[in-house]
């Protein structure tokens, strides 16, 4: 499976670009740190200057026009979601794209797409890159190309307090939420399916196209909890007042990765170069 308003914090935002700037190398949990309430304004990103030797990798089919065009699912916040005008799109992997695309002497321009259509859009060039916190998988490096910038796992949150009492291992019978085309859908599969092995009812699975159609059925009381990814559901708890908590640590945690078209020579290498401590 093709797997996943208020500014970005100033501890994400900032942050993820100089990651770019000095390595790319983010790790942890993808938890973000410490998030609190979104700044009102936020600092300008630092400038990034081109690298010609960088730029010189960059296919001409690519650079020709001047732009790098990501396909990218503006529905997950922190890591990409839509500005308060409803149209500009920002979040964590904007920002490093953007640096990215600078480093290659190129102007980003990300374009919102369902996710699931990403992948196949690149396969067939409507986009140049797919940058929307793919988790890379067995099954997506059998289509794509893709360059690795940072890692986050599977976080289960709930409603304050955990009423219910939830924990990733009694989900059981309960109405649990998961974003279209995500891994999630996949482990919710797999843990519906040890449910009725085991003579329990399975899992009721709402699956949404939209992370924020699924965190606003959380906090409706539509699902009793969700799946999502660990950097997602932590700034969940800071957009909700408090209303979504996350129980325990985040799992299967593995590395996020820019998608590219199989077989540009120089290409993948152009763009993970910036990403290298």
């Amino acid at each position: 499976m093709f797997s996943r308003s208020r500014s970005i914090p100033v501890a994400i935002g900032a942050a993820a670009v100089a990651a770019v700037l000095a390595g790319c190398g983010a790790g942890g949990d993808g938890s973000g740190g410490t998030a609190g309430g979104a700044p009102s304004s936020e600092p300008a990103a630092p400038a990034v200057t081109r690298d010609d030797a960088l730029a010189a990798m960059v296919p001409a089919t690519v650079s020709q026009d001047g732009r790098l065009v990501f396909g990218t699912d503006a529905s997950y916040p922190p890591n990409e979601f839509t500005a308060p005008d409803g149209t500009t799109i920002i979040g964590l992997d904007v920002d490093l794209g953007t640096a990215i695309a600078q480093k290659l002497g190129l102007t980003a321009e990300f374009q919102n797409s369902q996710f699931s259509g990403i992948i196949p859009g690149i396969e067939g060039a409507r986009y140049e890159l797919g940058m929307s916190s793919f988790t890379i998988n067995d099954e997506r490096i059998q289509t794509v190309t893709m360059v690795s910038y940072f890692s986050a796992g599977t976080s289960l949150a709930v409603a304050a307090g955990n009423p219910d009492g939830i924990t990733p291992d009694s989900l059981c019978g309960r109405s649990v939420g998961v974003q279209a085309g995500t891994v999630q859908v996949d482990d919710i599969a797999a843990r519906s399916a040890t449910c009725t092995a085991a003579g329990q009812p399975a899992i009721q699975v709402t699956e949404l196209q939209q992370q924020t159609d699924v965190t606003l059925a959380l906090t409706s009381n539509r699902i009793v909890a969700m799946l999502v990814d660990s950097p997602v559901a932590a700034y969940a708890v800071t957009t909700t007042n408090g209303a979504v908590e996350v129980v325990g640590d985040p799992w299967d945690t593995a590395p996020y990765g820019i998608a590219l078209a199989k077989n540009q020579e120089q290409f993948p290498q152009a763009v993970q170069a910036p990403c290298r401590p």
